[in-house]
């Protein structure tokens, strides 16, 4: 993992800290977790809203009363209303889905739960995805919030993403490195 940050993601860190504590400063990362996860589940699912929010051009007035409707309609608190009113303030808008998925994470560690994405190049049953679950979360001594996701370009075996950690054990990982030893040979 590179040592160097940027800018989009350094700010958006800052911003997601900034949230995350004025929300443990009130008691209110749980209600603010749940309206993020609804944004969240918006911005993924909603290619207009998405656009409108990575797309620069909008007026600051524009962004806000769009922003404002759907914070009333997700029944959003005071405090997260105005962090969406202070980032289309500061420009920052385009930043939103990497500043709350920030802020979840942080939410997370709070819990002292560690995020992990398993992907397969195949379907796995549901037990399967429990077992793997308790095993992971034995071994490192901590709840983990898996994500599941099947990747049928890995054409066999598995990845898991855990923090910052990668294990890579698929056929198309493999067949990369091959590659490149080939190519330095």
């Amino acid at each position: 993992m590179s040592g160097t940050k940027t800018f989009s993601t350094e700010a958006s860190e800052r911003y997601a800290r900034a949230l995350f504590a004025v929300a443990q400063e009130n008691n209110e990362i749980n209600k603010i977790e749940e309206s993020i996860i609804d944004l969240l589940k918006i911005f993924k699912n909603n290619g207009e809203f998405k656009n409108f929010i990575k797309n620069p051009t909008f007026q600051k007035n524009v962004q806000e009363k769009v922003i404002l409707e759907i914070s009333k309609k997700l029944n959003c608190n005071k405090n997260l209303t105005n962090f969406l009113s202070l980032v289309i303030e500061k420009r920052r808008i385009f930043f939103l889905d990497k500043i709350l998925e920030n802020f979840l994470e942080l939410s997370s560690i709070k819990k002292g739960k560690i995020n992990a994405t398993l992907t397969s190049s195949k379907e796995l049953s549901k037990n399967d995805i429990e077992e793997i679950e308790t095993e992971i979360s034995k071994v490192i001594g901590s709840k983990i919030d898996l994500v599941y996701k099947i990747d049928k370009e890995l054409i066999s075996g598995i990845k898991l993403q855990l923090g910052s950690l990668l294990i890579d054990s698929s056929i198309k990982n493999k067949l990369k490195k091959y590659k490149k030893l080939m190519i330095e040979n």
